[in-house]
């Protein structure tokens, strides 16, 4: 039973922006309630899981491209592909734009899921500097969001403090990684539906999925959502 209090028609999902594993969930989890006509019933509360917080560092970007082939593989429809833009670009942090998705709550949990997609979009699929605040903003004037509302929300830091309290639901035994969904009733799943190994450690070896499962684990959860 997990300690997450989780809201009728709502599915927690702890999770990463810079992490390829979440960027998979969230994508199975947006075409499974698609699919299964939920759109309107259930809503994605998306809160963060810091990984340079938790590891004080940014996560390798060794690791990342090894990562990125064999998850890209499972979901190509997610949107992916090698980072195209210099080196230098790359997005050393997350942390601005785990602030935006939680700042963009202020617009509603559909905004905030919204802009959540959008900017994995943007990193994995579109090679886009999501550090940047002009960047996220620009992201977030393109899913329909007010960018103007969302930046003075940045400027005040509203949302900065729910960073660090979600940092430490984070770290305690209640979640298991990037990325972890949660259902009202204690169901939840870390990483759903894969199993995986790696061959040497991480940075040195690569990623091997041992099991895929992209319905069922995604249908139980959202249905749990969507009955309360």
């Amino acid at each position: 039973m997990s300690g997450i209090d989780v809201a009728p028609g709502t599915l927690v999902v702890f999770a990463d922006l810079g992490c390829p594993w979440a960027h998979l969930a969230v994508h199975r989890l947006h075409v499974t309630r698609s699919r299964l006509g939920l759109d309107d019933q259930v809503r994605f509360d998306i809160r963060a899981f810091p990984l340079e917080l938790i590891n004080d560092m940014a996560t390798p970007k060794l690791i990342l491209d090894a990562e990125i082939p064999v998850v890209g593989a499972l979901e190509p429809a997610a949107g992916w592909q090698m980072w195209q833009r210099p080196a230098h670009e790359y997005p050393v942090s997350t942390l601005p734009a785990l602030e935006a998705v939680e700042a963009a709550k202020e617009q509603g949990l559909r905004a905030a899921e919204l802009l959540d997609r959008a900017l994995r979009v943007a990193l994995f699929a579109q090679s886009r500097t999501i550090t940047l605040r002009h960047e996220i903003l620009a992201v977030a004037g393109e899913c329909g969001l007010d960018a103007d509302r969302l930046r003075e929300a940045l400027v005040r830091g509203t949302a900065r403090a729910a960073i660090e309290d979600q940092l430490a639901v984070s770290l305690s035994d209640d979640v298991t990684g990037s990325p972890h969904v949660f259902a009202p009733g204690g169901l939840n799943a870390h990483n759903p539906g894969v199993e995986r190994h790696w061959t040497a450690p991480m940075g040195v070896g690569f990623p091997v999925v041992d099991r895929d499962d992209p319905t069922e684990v995604y249908e139980s959860l959202v249905l749990r959502a969507a009955k309360g």
